[in-house]
């Protein structure tokens, strides 16, 4: 079986609009056996690569990158506050008062040596994502039981299918191919040196990393319905997932339907649905749907129904077979997001 690598994210800043297609391309040629890297969104990106010569110190912990393209605006960091591997491009204005990494973007063997140091600090994401893949290839077997995920004696992680996730953050790819599964008492304790977290969010972590695509065939062709809110932070979901949960909030509908509805092509849409669905958040199968939909102020309010409570993504339980007619609707009033969304 091979191993699946993940996707991880660069946000550029200070770099011109030529200056990023050649690190584009650069990424593209990394050598073999790395992870996936691509230029993402800045704030969203696990590191940071910010152009050395467009950097200036306002404070002493205190940052600002002057664009370099026109349209963009400056960015100010405070240094304190980062919380992911930041690359400084040579050449530099000044010399960072933190420990951070530099290179050399005109040099393939520079860029892959700070790509190196990147992925040393972004281990545990790695980790997390390898358990992720071997959740969803076992989880026809798993059910809703606790295991020690073990690799000769050593513990690589705890699952809890319907609780928290631990995993050992320096923990590889290779290292789950071969690890057993061992069943466990309910509530199994996690050690503090593990990175924890929950199934709904290493669900998600993986559909937002990986290059596979894990939208089952019937979420293409039959009815879509809204089913739960995702039991996620806000700030893991973008504004697409947001659209995506509305309008099926309003009313079920075909893959078809739901691109003429938000205007994604097929290929984005897709990957906002596998993300959905590994979080159990809509489903095809209209016993599991919310009945609810959105509503003029003026209508009553009543509860909405259906499974708003289950722990368990519906991409990891059993769906019956569609039907081809969605449930009957009750009225909720609503003009933002269809139900609430966890804040932390």
């Amino acid at each position: 079986m091979s191993i699946e690598l993940p996707v991880l994210r660069l946000g550029l800043a200070g770099f011109s609009a030529q200056q990023v297609a050649e690190l584009d391309a650069l990424l593209r040629r990394s050598a073999p056996g790395r992870y996936i890297w691509q230029i993402g969104h800045f704030n969203d990106a696990d590191a940071w690569w910010l152009n050395g010569s467009r950097v200036q110190r306002v404070a002493e912990n205190a940052i600002r990158i002057v664009p370099a393209i026109p349209t963009e605006r400056s960015l100010q960091l405070n240094m304190e506050e980062v919380d992911r591997p930041i690359g400084f491009g040579l050449p530099l204005a000044f010399a960072p008062s933190e420990p951070n990494y530099t290179f050399d973007p005109a040099s393939p063997a520079s860029v892959n040596q700070v790509l190196e140091k990147f992925e040393s600090w972004l281990q545990p994401i790695a980790a997390q994502f390898s358990l992720a893949a071997r959740i969803i290839e076992q989880e026809s077997v798993l059910g809703s039981a606790s295991y020690h995920v073990v690799l000769n004696g050593q513990l690589l992680a705890v699952v809890n299918m319907l609780g928290d996730i631990g995993v050992f953050p320096s923990a590889g790819p290779a290292d789950f191919d071969d690890a057993m599964w061992v069943r466990q008492p309910a509530k199994s304790g996690i050690p503090e040196s593990f990175v924890r977290t929950s199934l709904s969010e290493l669900m998600w972590q993986y559909a937002l990393r990986t290059t596979r695509d894990v939208l089952p065939k019937r979420y293409r062709t039959g009815l879509l319905y809204f089913r739960r809110p995702p039991h996620l932070p806000q700030r893991l979901l973008s504004d697409s997932h947001l659209l995506v949960m509305r309008e099926l909030s309003a009313g079920a509908g075909v893959f078809a339907d739901l691109q003429q509805r938000t205007g994604m092509a097929a290929a984005a849409l897709a990957r906002i649905l596998a993300a959905l669905y590994l979080v159990g958040t809509i489903t095809s199968n209209p016993k599991r749907a919310s009945v609810t939909t959105i509503g003029a102020v003026r209508d009553e309010v009543e509860p909405s129904i259906g499974i708003q409570h289950s722990v368990v993504p519906s991409g990891l339980d059993g769906e019956s077979v569609p039907a081809t007619q969605p449930p009957r609707r009750r009225r909720l009033v609503d003009f933002t997001l269809p139900v609430p969304l966890l804040r932390r």
